[in-house]
């Protein structure tokens, strides 16, 4: 459950505590008095969108802060586990969320900061709230088609089906794709024709990026090349002062030396190995250097060759790479366009047999929808019995359709108020006190079959009163005996159903207007705030004695948890 919530410095609210019971919780005030900033504040823990203009004026940041308290918190830490984030200990969850006024806002869970992503899917499954929005929400045949779902626990069977149904629509699509204008694909061909021969005559290699330009460079400088090649292999073994005749002198003299002081012989290895070094260097030298061509023949050659490279790098890709990456899809490409017949062939058939698996889930679904269907209606029809309407029928109709994403059939809900009319579709003929207690009956059915602990109704009396709006407060409270309920409401008939009453009134602090949440435990004072509802500011002592009769007789109706 909801145990404290925590407001500060948002709109009118400057700072507020509020510690909730379980069973029903009843929120009251005057309109205007900041009953909705409440709302608006579990609206923000639950990932809405942040306004920055909320923040009270004058202050730099507003801050939200729910604490709750979790009889079993494993779906809890498996959220929080896969955001990294640690469990909760003995079941305490706390949420924080702050705006800024420079709009960068910050979240916390359990004093952890994180994302308003992984605040939102930790603290939605745990809170239900219904506003006036929903009223007509309920009118919406996709919305009906999701409460139907929920009731029936269709999910298995619609993700079976959404998978098949994404399958038969990814295959027309390529369809669709590759048959497209046969002018247009024709076309297409003799492009990606020409892009191909274009590439493959080149017969690019990674030679062609690597080697080229140094291959080029050599050739244009060919004679360069050889007259200094053949002047530095004269230097080092050609000539009469050659670096090796001077070698093999020196190692002539060492030789002579090395007789009469022992240290030179090292010095004598020294310039052996320096002989064949240069030996050796000339070797290599010669060796490259009859490769070399002065040809200009072959310099004509790398120059077209590099041109042709240049060329088809500008039109397909920065890099020999890049176009032969170029090449291999164009191919790719031109297989599937020359062989779109066998495809399409191919593709009829396999679209012949997605259908079929598409109709296949639809019709389990469906059937499903079905049976929940019944069940729906029925508990939906008792529900709505203790809200007044003794012999009105609900029912819920399956109309088949085309396969879409959803499904192949149309949910409508049916409504019959009054007994011996036909029922009629809801959305054409309930007024909006009667949508408002249908959504009752449906949220009411619903709450037996989810695990949502936290239910919240912003004016779910709206548009009733009197007796109608009695037997909504029973509902409450009877829904109050299986979940925590928080109920904000102008009906003192379903406040005096509250297991605990709180009220927000206005009052000028330092000349500015500020909201206070008060916790009514005292019988008579609660009595009083139920004597404002029922006649205004201007207590008297019959309406005090109204107020204090309807609290007596609502609270003994049902024993309080």
């Amino acid at each position: 459950m909801l145990y404290q919530l925590t407001v500060k410095n948002l709109a009118i609210v400057e700072t507020a505590r509020v510690g909730f019971t379980p069973g029903l919780n009843v929120v009251t005030g005057e309109t205007g008095s900041g009953k909705s900033v409440l709302i608006g504040a579990l609206s923000l823990l639950l990932g809405e969108r942040a306004d920055k203009s909320a923040i009270r004026s004058g202050s730099a940041e507003a801050t939200v802060e729910a604490c709750f308290e979790l009889a079993d918190s494993r779906a809890v830490d498996a959220a929080l586990e896969a955001a990294g984030l640690p469990p909760c200990e003995d079941g305490q969850l706390i949420v924080r969320r702050t705006l800024s006024t420079t709009g960068a806002g910050r979240n916390w869970i359990n004093d952890s900061a994180t994302t308003l992503q992984t605040l939102r899917s930790v603290s939605e499954p745990l809170v239900d709230m219904h506003g006036p929005y929903d009223h007509q929400s309920l009118l919406s045949p996709d919305f009906q088609r999701e409460l139907l779902d929920a009731f029936g626990h269709c999910d298995t069977a619609r993700t079976a089906y959404h998978a098949a149904y994404q399958a038969w629509r990814g295959l027309l699509q390529e369809r669709e794709t590759l048959a497209g204008d046969s002018a247009d694909t024709e076309a297409e061909i003799d492009r990606l024709r020409y892009m191909v021969t274009e590439i493959a005559q080149a017969a690019l290699t990674e030679e062609d990026a690597e080697s080229l330009v140094e291959r080029h460079a050599e050739a244009a400088n060919a004679e360069t090349i050889l007259t200094l090649g053949q002047a530095v292999s004269e230097s080092l073994d050609g000539a009469d002062l050659s670096a090796f005749n001077a070698l093999t002198a020196a190692q002539h003299h060492l030789a002579e030396l090395a007789r009469l002081m022992p240290e030179a012989g090292s010095w004598l290895e020294e310039a052996r190995s320096a002989a064949l070094q240069v030996q050796e260097l000339g070797r290599s030298l010669n060796d490259r250097l009859q490769r070399i061509e002065a040809d200009p023949g072959l310099l004509e050659q790398l120059e077209a060759r590099m041109g042709v490279v240049q060329k088809l790098k500008r039109k397909y890709g920065p890099t020999v790479a890049d176009v032969l990456q170029t090449l291999e899809r164009h191919k790719q490409r031109l297989q599937a366009l020359e062989s779109r017949g066998e495809r399409l062939a191919e593709l009829d058939g396999e679209i012949a047999k997605a259908r079929e698996e598409v109709q296949r889930r639809g019709g389990a679904l469906t059937r499903e929808r079905q049976l929940a269907a019944g069940r729906l209606a029925k508990a939906v029809t008792r529900e709505l019995r203790d809200l007044g309407f003794a012999k009105a029928g609900f029912g819920v109709e399956l109309t088949a359709r085309e396969p879409a994403s959803h499904g192949c059939d149309t949910v409508t809900f049916r409504f019959a108020p009054n007994p011996g009319e036909a029922s009629s579709v809801l959305r054409e003929i309930a007024s909006s006190g009667e949508i408002s207690r249908v959504m009752l009956a449906v949220k009411s059915v619903l709450a037996e079959h989810d695990r949502i602990p936290v239910l919240v109704f912003d004016e779910i009396d709206a548009n009733i009163g009197g007796e109608v709006g009695r037997a909504v407060g029973r509902k409450l409270r009877a829904l109050a005996t299986r979940r925590q309920v928080i109920c904000i409401t102008h009906l003192p008939q379903v406040a005096a159903y509250g297991h605990a009453h709180f009220a927000v009134t206005k009052h000028l602090q330092g000349g500015r207007t500020c909201a206070a949440i008060t916790h009514i435990a005292d019988p008579g004072e609660r009595a009083a705030e139920l004597a404002r509802m029922l006649g205004g500011a201007d207590l008297t002592p019959l309406s005090l004695e109204h107020a204090r009769g309807m609290l007596q007789t609502c609270q003994q109706e049902i024993p309080a948890k």
